[in-house]
């Protein structure tokens, strides 16, 4: 499960996001762009005040609010610790080059902390396969996931 974050949004790099995963060979079986508002926040982000703390928590739930999300299910081999792989480091400033953050986000721990904002960091991706299967329910319902084989697909299965 994948979120583009308001940044990426705004910044108008949505595309670019979702082409590096279908170029590594992932289907988008759902897609959908909605604002978050403090419900879907909590929902989501379930755990993160307990994990991070809550200034980080109440830094992120406003910068989630700020302009639309578009969360993204993706579907293939290995597709979560993958997808992880070629997101990077949550924190843009270290983040490989190479990386979606690394590549594309620009801003870091010590800025947010200093402006008290959400870091800017383009893209949430989910950490393990339940928590992908959490945020999965979260922001979709089993009928807007869908099925359906890709020219990959049939040439190698």
């Amino acid at each position: 499960m994948v979120l583009l974050k308001p940044d990426a949004v705004v910044r108008g790099i949505s595309g670019r996001v979702l082409s590096r995963f279908e170029d590594a060979g992932f289907k988008i079986v759902g897609v959908k762009m909605a604002r978050m508002d403090a419900e879907l926040v909590r929902r989501h982000y379930f755990d993160l005040e307990e994990r991070l703390g809550r200034s980080v928590y109440e830094r992120s739930a406003v910068f989630m609010q700020q302009a639309p999300v578009i969360a993204v299910a993706l579907e293939g081999h290995d597709v979560v610790a993958t997808v992880r792989k070629m997101v990077g480091a949550s924190c843009p400033d270290e983040a490989a080059p190479g990386t979606i953050r690394g590549d594309l986000a620009h801003d870091s721990r010590r800025s947010s902390e200093a402006t008290g904002k959400g870091i800017a960091n383009v893209v949430h991706a989910s950490s393990s396969r339940d928590e992908a299967a959490y945020e999965l329910g979260v922001w979709f319902s089993k009928e807007e996931i869908h099925g359906y084989r890709t020219l990959l697909e049939r040439f190698i299965r």
